[in-house]
């Protein structure tokens, strides 16, 4: 009797044990799973202006806004997987300086910089979209030496590369241009779904960044020729340069608004056009994250 009673009660033991254990590796295995969100490394698409940020991030799930000075962060998920859309402003200081705090705040496993862009090589056209397979600082420029009386003459002007050397301005290595490479992952997703994007083309090239605004055909040319341009705009070479400093790949990607090489007016329905094609970008390189 005593020895069935005692088999009786081990067995009790033997399967309250197993429930215990079984209940515990359901619990790591749900911790484990919550954990791996949670370190989900997010993706970071950049637009200066609202008409260039807005439109991507109402595509977003469960966003929450947060602020910082006058940079705007919208974070939310695209197919379960985290995504910010982050409002810049315009500008290379303000694309540095919101790039440098993005990556500090979030650690991003990417960096999608995008919006609209003026054309510099005649064989785009307005709704064309430019693939930044480069990005150059088109602003860096050290003159030559002119006297007094002697005039300005912006096209003997030398490229400069401020991140040559760590030496004065007269040191002879800076005297060339420096280009950011596109990241091959990002350009392979951008590549892959441009067949979805029915509005103009989309070619790979150089896009060109600094705070002006050219409206001189000729000025346009010489930067084109010197530099390789596709396109220019205001904030892309700032963001690769900081991307470039903390080993975040970096892409750029920017719509023609306005070609004035060939008379291509400004269409204010390129910025949610790009924002559509770049929302399918997003959705590949998502694919190919969680592969």
């Amino acid at each position: 009797m005593k020895n069935k009673m005692f088999k009786k009660i081990a067995s009790v033991a033997a399967i309250s044990t197993m429930l215990l254990v079984a209940g515990c590796n359901s619990k790591d295995q749900d911790l484990k799973v919550t954990k791996a969100k949670s370190e989900e490394r997010p993706i970071v698409i950049q637009g200066p202006m609202p008409i260039e940020a807005e439109y991507f991030a109402d595509k977003l799930k469960n966003v929450k806004i947060e602020k910082s000075g006058t940079f705007v962060f919208y974070k939310g998920t695209l197919n379960d997987y985290p995504v910010i859309v982050t409002k810049t402003g315009k500008g290379m200081e303000n694309a540095a300086a919101v790039t440098a705090l993005t990556i500090e705040k979030f650690n991003p496993i990417a960096i999608i910089n995008q919006g609209t862009s003026g054309g510099h090589d005649p064989s785009l056209n307005v709704f064309d979209i430019v693939l930044g397979k480069r990005t150059t600082n088109i602003g860096s420029l050290k003159t030559t030496n002119m006297d007094e009386n002697q005039g300005t003459d912006p096209t003997t002007w030398i490229p400069m590369d401020l991140m040559a050397s760590e030496g004065s301005g007269s040191d002879e290595s800076a005297n060339k241009v420096r280009h950011y490479e596109g990241d091959k992952d990002l350009l392979a997703a951008a590549n892959a779904v441009k067949d979805t994007y029915t509005k103009g083309k989309v070619v790979e090239g150089t896009i060109g960044s600094a705070d002006f605004w050219n409206s001189e055909v000729d000025r346009i040319k010489w930067i084109h020729e010197i530099y390789g341009t596709s396109v220019e705009e205001m904030e892309g070479a700032s963001v690769a340069q900081i991307a470039d400093a903390y080993d975040i790949p970096f892409l750029g990607i920017r719509i023609l608004s306005n070609n004035k090489t060939n008379g291509g007016t400004y269409d204010p329905g390129t910025a949610s056009a790009n924002q559509e094609y770049v929302y399918e970008v997003v959705k590949e390189y998502i694919k190919m994250v969680k592969k």
